[in-house]
């Protein structure tokens, strides 16, 4: 049944629309308007003037205006959970996770905001000890946020989330595919503080929605989505030096070493391979098993990997491909890794069954086959084996993306120092994706899978400007920063820096 969108996206000045359907059985869900550039102009204009009163607010009274919001979510999470599960096609059970990942992500950055951004003071040097020096982490003021449809809540609420409690207004712009859960999310905010309506604004569009917020003026672009992507929205943040933050994905590897509990490590491989589809930018891609262990592994992977159902009945642990086109990017890469001599262990191109795919578990891929180098983003694992730890560190480290990874190891020492090693911006030591659900900890990755830290701390200060600021409290007794002083003062003052620096 189709229905029109909710007041919460802005009225858009032409006539186009844009229709939504389910990937399960393609239905058409709802209808939503095309923002064009003069749509979002005014979602930027309005977010501007709000946020200089939300801005100017206690940083106390922010976060209890964010805490309410995180109650309307808790307080209507079926609703938004369903939204979810209409237009990813993901079962009910894992839209709801999605939604209490986001609450605890909010409700962190609201209660830690003034802790992490408050004024700090810092010393100062000998020759400016007449200064009282600080750091003040000021709002940018408008951050355009364009988000993926693969967790259309919970990752572009890393940005939305932590940039309002930075003191900043958000224009939203959700992928084409998932829009309602961008327009109810915004909706929400309005109800939960409504005299800062505005403050979160959702446009909807496709390619050219999302360029027109690039365009607009916005004080800095939080982007997710594929590399390619990342590089035309980069480009155009580039014409006026707005920053920009990217997530573009990974292709990310466990190890597992000899002494590592199998049961435990098939279980979190089969998990992070194949939930959501395989539709997770930090999902498990590759796994990279010693030898002596690596057959014994397989094993229980496919075991696992077997008894999992997919479809749309109440009984599947996954549902559709919510991309469709992802599901040729899916075959083609099955289908080369087993032309250049890899064997499936559970699966194959019959698995493709579009808009389905069942498990696929593969072994023996050569490490140059698209499904060893490439983002899978399906229900496909690769499982290799390696003469030992150093070589599975190279093989993992060898790939152009850097987002996630996991070791499981016997010690967890072990397995920290195995971590060390690796160049994900993230990694879980004995689990799969631990790191996501402390919010404390900031995400984010490298190489070709983008630059920039969400969450934690460090995903408050990423929307901020840091000023530096010094007061002057008494008069110094050699003012250094003025012609007035007599050289030979002066002389006398680096002659004494340079005695005190050469010592050790």
């Amino acid at each position: 049944m189709t229905e029109t969108a909710p007041a919460a996206v802005p009225q858009a000045t032409a006539a186009a629309t844009f229709a939504t359907h389910s990937p399960a059985t393609g239905e058409r869900l709802a209808e939503y308007p095309v923002h064009g550039p003069e749509d979002v102009a005014r979602a930027v204009a309005r977010a501007r003037t709000t946020q200089a009163g939300w801005a100017a607010l206690p940083a106390s009274r922010r976060r209890d205006l964010l805490l309410r919001w995180k109650k309307a979510l808790a307080e209507n999470l079926d609703r938004v959970a369903r939204t979810i599960a209409e237009e990813t096609g993901k079962p009910a059970g894992d839209a709801a996770l999605e939604v209490v990942l986001t609450l605890e992500h909010l409700a962190w950055a609201a209660r830690n905001a003034e802790r992490v951004l408050g004024r700090r003071r810092v010393r100062t040097g000998l020759f400016t000890v007449h200064q009282r020096a600080s750091l003040v982490h000021r709002p940018l003021g408008v951050v355009g946020v364009i988000g993926p449809w693969n967790y259309p809540l919970y990752t572009p609420m890393g940005s939305i989330g932590y940039a309002l409690a930075a003191g900043n207004a958000v224009v939203f712009k959700p992928s084409e595919l998932t829009p309602g859960t961008g327009v109810l999310l915004a909706e929400l905010f309005d109800s939960a503080a409504p005299e800062y309506a505005g403050l979160l604004a959702t446009v909807t569009g496709a390619a050219a929605t999302g360029g027109a917020l690039a365009r607009s003026g916005v004080d800095k672009v939080a982007f997710t989505g594929s590399p390619g992507t990342a590089r035309k929205v980069m480009a155009v943040c580039a014409e006026t030096l707005t920053p920009f933050l990217a997530e573009c994905g990974g292709k990310d590897a466990v190890i597992v070493t000899a002494d590592a509990d199998l049961d435990g490590a098939a279980d979190a491989i089969v998990w992070g391979a194949l939930s959501n589809a395989g539709q997770t930018c930090a999902g498990v891609e590759r796994v990279y098993a010693v030898r002596e262990v690596h057959e014994d592994l397989c094993a229980r992977v496919v075991e696992k990997a077997r008894a999992l159902r997919t479809g749309a009945d109440a009984k599947a642990v996954y549902g559709p491909m919510t991309l469709s086109g992802q599901v040729e990017v899916v075959e083609r890469h099955v289908t080369g890794a087993l032309a250049a001599g890899g064997r499936a262990l559970l699966g194959g191109p019959e698995s493709v069954r579009a808009p389905y795919v069942a498990p696929v578990v593969l072994t023996g891929v050569p490490e140059d086959a698209a499904a060893m180098r490439e983002e899978t983003f399906g229900p496909v694992v690769a499982v290799n084996a390696v003469a030992g730890v150093d070589e599975a560190v190279e093989r993992a480290n060898a790939s152009r993306y850097a987002l996630g990874a996991a070791v499981f190891c016997g010690s967890r020492r072990t397995g920290a120092a195995i971590a060390a090693r690796l160049h994900a911006g993230a990694v879980s030591v004995n689990s799969v994706l631990g790191f996501a659900a402390v919010p404390a900890l900031p995400f984010g990755g490298s190489r070709d899978s983008g630059f920039g830290r969400i969450h934690g701390a460090e995903g408050l200060r990423a929307f901020t400007s840091v000023q530096s600021l010094t007061v002057q409290r008494f008069a110094p007794a050699i003012a250094l920063t003025s012609f007035a002083v007599p050289a030979a003062t002066r002389e006398r003052a680096v002659r004494l820096a340079r005695a005190l620096h050469r010592r050790r």
